[in-house]
């Protein structure tokens, strides 16, 4: 492995280069958002000026109105030569209308010249000037009030007090509209303006943003692409256990320190590899070694066993030859009228279980060499569920435990019927043996796919989780170390059943819902397959 640079560029950190990269990102959007929310500001207030300069537009034509309003019942009264109390009296309601018109404009101008200075508009003096109005206007409506209130007056007098009004009330009128009118289209051309600068700061700020945006990534982000890749595929070398590895450390930011640091894991990696190839070796010999003491330990067990199973045949053969003879002894002395028939049973009993487990030990012992042979047949479930009853009953009773069958489908079996038997009588005697104290016992079967499931549910202290693959092992007992036995009748029923082609599995604790008590208990369950049709 070639070694890497050790000379690097001095240069800012990447992280000190994100930061200004995403300062820089982040002025923009602070200077976008700023510019948006004063614009809108400007914007709000000279439409709030526009909206009050179109009301006190409203006002003025309003007290046009009333000014009309007003000349007509002044005339009238002239012309139909009402006394002067009732000419005020029917003046009186216009007159007033007209004085609060005059209030809301003078407070209107008011509030405008506010708005035009808070806005930076040179309009002060027209303002001034449309102030000067309205005054005047109040001035001639009380003076034209005045003559009209002359009790000395005549007709020709009164009219010219009502002609003097018109006259000069009209002018002042108009001119007071059309500053309006300049004003507004002031305010909306300001509007225009701001709206076309607004349009330019945009347009400027996403200018902007476009080029931060180019300038961070092609400038600053892809350029680190590489270099990750460079990383990326260093890192899949040493995965493959190849450390010729040689990064250039160019940079003195984080990246090249990792570059360095990366270089130098590699190089320890790489003497790492060869002091483990050197330890392999050594264990590639000594595993050898182990072997071939193995090999020769298991020639030596091979041996043993087959021993074993010789012990066990050897046994057997030499037993049932003198059981055979108590069981014939005590069959003729059942026909001696003078014997005890009840002692003789009992010897027969006895003698027929002795000579079934010493069956059970020869069939162990043959079942290594597969010298078991089996006969099946098509047997009725129900028959073979009653005969088992019937055969264990009397070791239930002794034991004072009670055995519930549940109901178990009309159907047939092909096994053979005596392996089968003895396979679920051992799993009882089983039961009978390790959960004597749970008292209650269930066998009971059902249909499922092509064949049909035989359960056995004690209410037993249960099987520990890490025994529960092992009590299937000859030799094995999953019950308390103080049990009696030879530990083989799961070991033997486990190979019949697969011998038919079953299943047998056990499971510890029971599920509430179908357990017999309080204990854990057991449930093992047969599937056998059903006789073909």
């Amino acid at each position: 492995m070639t070694a890497a640079p050790q000379t690097a560029k001095r240069s800012l950190l990447l992280k000190t280069r994100l930061g200004l990269g995403a300062v820089v990102l982040g002025s923009g959007t602070l200077l976008a958002a700023a510019t948006l929310y004063f614009g809108m500001q400007n914007v709000a207030s000279r439409l709030e000026t526009a909206l009050a300069s179109e009301t006190r537009m409203a006002r003025y034509a309003a007290l046009s109105t009333q000014a009309a309003t007003f000349l007509v019942i002044a005339t009238e009264s002239i012309q139909t030569g009402q006394t002067v109390e009732s000419r005020i009296d029917r003046l009186s309601p216009i007159r007033d209308q007209i004085a609060t018109t005059f209030l809301q404009l003078r407070s209107d101008v008011e509030d405008a010249v506010a708005a035009v200075q808070s806005l930076g508009l040179d309009e002060q003096s027209r303002y001034g000037t449309q102030s000067l109005g309205l005054a005047r206007m109040e001035a001639l409506l009380a003076s034209t009030l005045e003559g009209l209130a002359d009790a000395e007056a005549d007709q020709a007098r009164l009219r010219a007090h009502v002609d003097s009004f018109a006259s000069a009330f009209d002018p002042l009128l108009s001119q007071a509209v059309n500053t309006e009118v300049l004003f507004r289209n002031s305010v909306l051309a300001g509007i225009e303006r701001t709206r076309l600068v607004l349009t330019w700061v945009a347009l400027t700020l996403a200018l902007f943003a476009l080029l931060s945006t180019a300038w961070f990534y092609f400038g600053l982000v892809r350029p680190q692409f590489s270099r990750l890749d460079r990383l990326r595929n260093a890192a899949v070398q040493v995965g493959q256990s190849e450390f010729a590895i040689s990064l250039p450390q160019t940079r003195n930011d984080e990246i090249g320190q990792l570059y360095g640091e990366t270089n130098r894991m590699a190089a320890a990696l790489r003497q790492r590899q060869a002091e483990v190839d050197a330890e392999w070796a050594r264990l590639n010999e000594t595993i050898a070694q182990r072997t071939r003491e193995l090999s020769a330990a298991n020639e030596s067990l091979s041996k043993i066993d087959e021993n074993r199973r010789r012990f066990f045949a050897d046994v057997s053969h030499e037993l049932r030859t003198p059981l055979t003879v108590i069981m014939m002894e005590a069959q003729i002395g059942q026909r001696d009228v003078q014997t005890a028939p009840e002692v003789l049973a009992t010897i027969e009993n006895s003698a027929a279980k002795l000579n079934q487990s010493i069956d059970d030990l020869l069939r162990v012992a043959r079942s290594e060499t597969g010298e078991l042979a089996l006969e099946p047949t098509n047997v009725a479930l129900c028959d073979l569920i009653q005969t088992i009853v019937s055969d264990i009953q009397p070791e239930i009773d002794s034991a004072n435990m009670q055995l519930e069958t549940g109901r178990f489908p009309d159907c047939s079996l092909h096994c053979d019927l005596n392996w089968i038997r003895q396979v679920l009588l051992s799993l009882i005697r089983n039961a009978i043996r390790h959960a004597r104290e749970g008292k209650a016992l269930l066998l009971s079967g059902k249909t499922v796919d092509s064949g049909v499931q035989i359960q056995l549910t004690d209410n037993g202290p249960g099987i520990p989780d890490g025994a529960q693959t092992r009590i299937f092992e000859r030799f094995v007992q999953g019950g308390a170390a103080n049990s009696q036995g030879f530990g083989v009748g799961l070991a033997l029923a486990r190979w019949v059943v697969e011998a038919h082609e079953g299943t047998i599995s056990v499971a510890s604790p029971v599920p509430r819902n179908n357990a017999l008590g309080s204990n854990a208990g057991t449930i093992v369950c047969i599937r056998l397959p059903l006789a073909k049709a």
